[in-house]
């Protein structure tokens, strides 16, 4: 799934949940802001600063979603694995390849867990 799709599944499981996604440019708040849940006259709010990159908004949104209670509501595979490791490890670890930091892989998340990372 393209990171693009990612983050478009993650805003419509959000949606789903009673939360509205808003980006907005936190930058001109005058006010240090960060992205995050909060609650307005009663209502669920995630407000994502649009600045972030897709990746960013990945880690935040999901990193949220995993808090909450989500049994019953149908996720898509992808959307589920990555809200379960987020429940289970916070932000996901990074490897050195080459001297290079990179982002695990879901699978290569479980073979990193079980010892077995390629």
């Amino acid at each position: 799934m393209k990171p693009e799709q990612k983050y478009q599944s993650l805003k419509d499981l959000a949606e789903r949940m009673k939360i509205t996604v808003s980006e907005q440019n936190l930058q001109k708040t005058g006010v240090r802001a960060k992205s995050g849940l909060c609650k307005v006259k009663g209502e669920h709010l995630f407000i994502m600063d649009k600045r972030k990159t897709v990746a960013e908004k990945i880690e935040t949104l999901s990193e949220c979603l995993s808090q909450m209670p989500h049994e019953g509501i149908y996720i898509v595979p992808a959307i589920r694995e990555l809200l379960t490791v987020r429940a289970h490890h916070g932000k996901t670890p990074s490897v050195t390849d080459n001297g290079k930091n990179r982002e695990l892989s879901s699978t290569s998340l479980r073979n990193w867990n079980d010892g077995t990372l390629e």
